[in-house]
């Protein structure tokens, strides 16, 4: 880990080229170097693998899964910290990459000049997150959340059975791999079914379906 007087290398990769220029910006104009940048999953591992870089910085959603990416990092590179860039505020992106060994998650939408601060602040043993995530990081770990009634209202009469399943299940605090377990299908069948509630919700995130199912506001 380098101190923070020094330059902090980093190697990042996402599959736009407009946002790694802008990231490339902002960190080489305050001190960094940007010692490889690709667009894959494959790509982060191999130059993190060849640069031994301080931090990867990776976009989730870049072919081969960034959150693959980060969990064969963690585990290859110890001495590599893994920060998550990416749009997604969805619960299952943001746990699924702290699992695999992430130490910062931000969102794109912040201001790009904050984003070596952030990273030398992981460097220092702090955790780098956007702060609308934190409410929910500590839930998570505080324990089970607890059970909420999911009501037939309108915005439910629009799920098949399964799918209001599914909610209800998450809504109790399982994980994806639980519901699956529970149902007895696989994590990626949940998945889809979560991302069909979404759509036909009209809303963004979990959190957001939730509401709607629970009626809050009602």
């Amino acid at each position: 880990m380098v101190g923070l007087e020094n330059c902090v290398r980093v190697v990042m990769a996402d599959d736009h080229a407009r946002m790694r220029a802008r990231i490339r910006a902002a960190l080489e104009a305050d001190g960094c170097e940007v010692c490889g940048e690709g667009a894959t999953a494959d790509e982060a591992i191999e130059l993190a693998t060849q640069h031994r870089p301080d931090v990867a910085l990776l976009d989730i959603h870049m072919p081969g899964s960034g959150i693959h990416a980060a969990k064969v990092i963690s585990r290859d590179l110890p001495q590599t910290a893994v920060v998550m860039l990416t749009q997604s505020g969805d619960d299952e992106d943001l746990f699924d990459s702290l699992r695999a060994g992430a130490s910062g998650y931000l969102l794109k939408d912040a201001d790009p000049a904050s984003l070596p601060g952030a990273l030398r602040g992981v460097l220092a043993g702090e955790a780098a997150m956007s702060p609308s995530l934190v409410t929910r990081v500590l839930r998570e770990f505080q324990g089970p959340r607890s059970r909420f009634v999911l009501r037939r209202s309108s915005a439910a009469t629009k799920l098949s059975e399964r799918e209001f399943e599914v909610m209800e299940l998450l809504g109790q605090g399982k994980s994806t791999e639980e519901v699956a377990r529970h149902l007895f299908v696989s994590p990626t069948t949940v998945r889809v079914h979560v991302s069909a509630v979404l759509r036909k919700l009209r809303v963004r995130d979990r959190e957001s379906a939730f509401k709607l199912l629970r009626g809050d506001g009602d």
